[in-house]
């Protein structure tokens, strides 16, 4: 059994040359603070999903999936077919992955319930010995 299969391998590859990409060749300060997450590759390589997110406010997520999905996806494409050898480069689909706005949330929540619990222990109160 293969401990990585194919698509894996060049999801991963993508991900490194576009994360690079992205670094050194793209100027545009809407997209400075961009990290790749993920790269998922179809399994006949013809479409990959291209997962990202923004540090530090990740408020602006519309705004870059429009940039990244329009104006740049041809030439991402084309530095990416350059880096990377494979017969017929995937079409590239960006999604902003907010995953950890979502994690941070409701990491507050349990804190946030935690504190409540605390505070009184979540137990009944005591009237005193009985008897």
């Amino acid at each position: 059994m293969k401990e990585f299969d194919r698509t894996e391998r060049v999801g991963a590859e993508l991900m490194r040359e576009l994360s690079q990409v992205l670094r050194d060749e793209v100027r545009d300060p809407r997209l400075a603070a961009i990290t790749v997450q993920e790269v998922r590759v179809a399994r006949d390589l013809s479409h990959a999903k291209v997962y990202f997110t923004c540090f530090p406010a990740d408020e602006c997520g519309d705004e870059q999936v429009r940039l990244l999905n329009g104006r740049l996806a041809g030439f991402l494409r084309h530095a990416l077919a350059q880096r990377v050898r494979l017969r017929q480069m995937p079409a590239l689909h960006f999604v902003h992955d907010d995953s950890i706005r979502t994690g941070a949330h409701l990491a507050s929540l349990i804190d946030e319930v935690s504190r409540g619990l605390g505070e009184d222990d979540g137990l009944p109160e005591e009237t005193g010995p009985q008897g």
